[in-house]
């Protein structure tokens, strides 16, 4: 008995002391609402409660201060279809009103929280959605898109284009399941503020990295944004109608700026708190887009935490991408991922390991690329093997997949994750580059939405070149990606060589530029096919994708060889791990045909001269093989 009462007094302990939430700002049932907001320098709070979203008449409820400066009320009656702003009041004067900081459900453009019944969001089945199984994370290869360029072609054979229901249809999904990618990243689809949802008939285009509401669905791919159901809704029928599919969804999150500060909740309800300060008082920039956010701030990184906790509870989201990761603390970073475990341990997280600008924090615990190795499980962008392979954005330089021999060291890094690898043949030099602390940190790409695409890329630094040579260089370039042993990482619609007509900061250009264009899947078919094969192959050979720094070090080598424009990558001694003895990669960086002696064996010749074939497309035996110029020849030993 005495135990007993001593573990009852301990949980109520422990239930007077549990802080509230800040995602439950208001906590709907059919015989009341209780809403909870945070603020440390509100003298008073209330709430306003409209009938309507457009209504200029409200009805204040005050609200009353409790512990860790948590302030609530709790409205009785059935409120939903109502909806509420929150207004402070400090140092004489009421702020504007906001949604809050947590807005679960809002009308039309954000500006009015909607209070509505979460189980009315909720397609049919929603109980029975799962993630994608997901038995190896090595599996995983990303597709970068966004809702408006993946749908709104005329040749995309999709009706809702540019919405969330649009994404789910037959003719959307059925692309990614031929091309046998395993996750979908979608740009920014939370509530953001540069498209005006009244007039979207005006067909202004965004890529969304404007955050106003980081806990709704932007109103602008829905079919009703004056509805709040609507964009919630959808919203889950394309995530669900994406897991049936096999494919798992990745959220791009952008907590590192707002699209302004006194326009948005975080600003209003507690001004400056949420954002870093220059000594001056002013706000530091480190996002390139006028402010930055302090995520080493206690509430703000309870912010971050439980949104991305949110959106994977609530939605069912698989992964997060976020953008200028290296504008957040490790620390933050470090209690996103030990969160979402508790959740799910094969919810991806990685981000952009960089920041736009000099951020307004130490830079040893910002959660920079180079300090990867100290946050677990979370991966960084590699822009390492991206410029290795294609050359610099910031200059139209050629890089090693379109001519550039100096390229080459850098990109045998890249190929084996950026782990500080010592290559046993001593073809690296005295430093590798070492910044991840497990391959699967280092996400390998070339291209995302950012830059120039791969077309573009090559276009601008090897014009004078045909456009076979073109898409010869776009293959080995893909190529050096899907045989690294980082995650790889794909930008929609290389595989059907899209360009943006030479723009390399599309965000706001119209769907003319940014659209992916569905016809191109005829003209360049051997392309796609090629794609198509690499990452089957990826897929087929755990060799590509050993998961781990130990098992790379053990298993790989670069050959000898005296070409500098010849990478000869092995992985080796593969019984008991992969189906294939070795695996070995050539990659030509030439215009040039070149041979290289490689050890003697019974291959399966998985990809030569821009062909590939998951099944091998023939079997040699050999001691020297040939490739041909820009190209990669793959073999697996048997």
């Amino acid at each position: 008995m005495r135990n007993t009462i001593l573990l009852m007094l301990s949980v109520a302990l422990l239930a007077c002391t549990a802080k509230p939430k800040l995602e439950n700002e208001c906590l709907y049932n059919s015989s009341k609402t209780q809403f909870t907001f945070w603020s440390n320098a509100a003298e008073q709070m209330e709430v306003l409660l409209y009938d309507e979203a457009d209504s200029d008449e409200a009805t204040t409820v005050a609200l009353t201060k409790g512990e860790n400066d948590f302030w609530t009320a709790t409205v009785k009656g059935d409120l939903a279809g109502k909806y509420y702003t929150v207004r402070s009041y400090q140092k004489g004067a009421w702020s504007e009103e906001s949604p809050g900081i947590f807005a679960k459900a809002v009308g039309v453009n954000g500006q009015r929280a909607a209070i509505i019944d979460f189980a009315k969001t909720n397609p049919e089945g929603w109980n029975k959605d799962v993630r994608p199984a997901m038995p190896d994370m090595t599996d995983i290869v990303v597709y970068e898109t966004h809702l408006r360029d993946y749908t709104m072609s005329p040749c995309s054979g999709v009706e809702h284009k540019g919405k969330f229901l649009g994404m789910a249809e037959e003719p959307a999904i059925n692309h990614l399941k031929q091309l046998g990618i395993t996750h979908v990243q979608i740009l920014p689809m939370f509530d953001y503020g540069s498209i005006d949802e009244t007039t979207l008939d005006r067909n202004r285009y965004n890529w969304g990295y404007d955050p106003v509401n980081y806990n709704t669905p932007d109103g602008s791919y829905s079919s009703d944004p004056y509805n709040p159901y609507a964009r919630i809704l959808e919203a889950k029928q394309m995530i669900q109608a994406l897991h049936k599919a096999g494919i798992r969804v990745i959220m791009d999150v952008v907590y590192n700026h707002t699209y302004d500060v006194m326009g948005c909740a975080l600003g209003r309800v507690v001004p400056k708190y949420f954002y870093r300060l220059n000594p001056d008082g002013s706000y530091a920039n480190g996002s390139g887009c006028g402010n930055e956010t302090a995520s080493y701030h206690e509430m703000m990184r309870r912010f971050m935490v439980e949104s991305v906790c949110y959106w994977a509870r609530e939605y069912h989201i698989d992964g997060f991408r976020f953008d200028l990761m290296g504008i957040h603390d490790q620390e933050t970073m470090r209690q996103i991922r030990a969160a979402l475990d508790k959740i799910d341990p094969t919810i991806l997280t990685y981000g952009e390991g960089w920041a736009a600008m000099s951020p307004a924090y130490p830079y040893e615990d910002l959660a920079m690329k180079q300090w990867t190795y100290k946050m677990p499980r979370v991966g960084a962008f590699s822009d390492d093997i991206r410029n290795a392979l294609i050359g610099s954005p910031f200059d139209h330089e050629r890089g090693f997949a379109s001519g550039n021999a100096a390229c080459k060291e850098a990109l045998m890094n890249g190929l084996v994750g950026c782990i500080g690898f010592d290559d046993p043949n001593g073809q690296l030099g005295a430093e590798p580059l070492s910044w991840s602390g497990e391959p699967m940190q280092h996400v390998s790409y070339i291209t995302c939405h950012d830059n120039y695409c791969l077309r573009d890329r090559i276009e601008v630094s090897a014009k004078e070149e045909t456009e076979a040579t073109k898409l010869r260089m776009n293959e080995l370039a893909q190529t050096a990606v899907l045989v690294s042993q980082g995650m790889s990482f794909l930008y929609g619609g290389e595989e059907l060589f899209r360009t943006k007509l030479g723009i390399d900061n599309s965000y706001q250009s119209p769907d003319s530029i940014n659209i992916i264009p569905w016809e191109n899947k005829v003209q360049y078919a051997d392309l796609f096919e090629y794609y198509r094969q690499m990452i089957a192959i990826r897929r087929a050979h755990k060799g590509f994708r050993l998961g781990c720094a130990e098992l790379v070090k053990k298993h790989v080598e670069f050959l000898p060889t005296d070409n500098d424009q010849l990478i000869i990558y092995r992985i080796k001694d593969l019984e008991g791990i992969d189906t294939a003895k070795s695996l070995i990669v050539l990659l030509n960086g030439s215009a040039k045909v070149c041979t290289a002696a490689i050890p003697q064996g019974e291959y399966n010749l998985l990809a030569f001269n821009a062909a590939a074939d998951v099944n091998g497309l023939q079997k040699i035996s050999a001691e020297q093989v040939a490739v041909a110029p820009y190209s990669a020849t793959i073999l697996a030993e048997y």
